[in-house]
């Protein structure tokens, strides 16, 4: 079993940054892909970003492309969300996840893929 924790959520103002982190426990995830969705009040739970088992490749969301990014450090079973001039559109709950890589990478951008969540951390941006 994998549990995942997110960190570094929080109020910040449009404009800002904001680094999310997840850590995994219960074993290595260095071979897992793993990602980030967000859900907003009222809507679906939508994908953010996915990366790699190796952190080579990433893969965004339209929305966020080009103001976020996502690397991981197998060392410390961690992975990392760097979100930079945020709008009130990116306040939600952001969720980790994880699983086992598949060489059909189309699957890491869809949230059945995936069998191990965080609880998620709030992110709100003000205007």
């Amino acid at each position: 079993q994998v549990q995942l924790e997110e960190s570094g959520g929080g109020l910040v103002q449009a404009g800002d940054s904001l680094r999310l982190s997840c850590i995994a426990s219960g074993r290595t995830v260095s071979t897992y892909a793993m990602s980030w969705f967000r859900q907003a009040p009222g809507k679906e739970r939508e994908f953010v970003a996915a990366i790699s088992w190796s952190g080579y490749s990433t893969w965004y969301a339209d929305s966020v492309k080009g103001r976020f990014t996502t690397s991981r450090d197998n060392a410390k079973n961690t992975v990392y969300l760097q979100m930079n001039s945020l709008t009130t559109e990116d306040t939600a709950v952001y969720y980790c996840t994880a699983e086992t890589a598949e060489y059909d990478h189309t699957l890491y951008i869809q949230k059945a893929y995936y069998g191990y969540w965080g609880q998620g951390t709030q992110v709100t941006v003000s205007s």
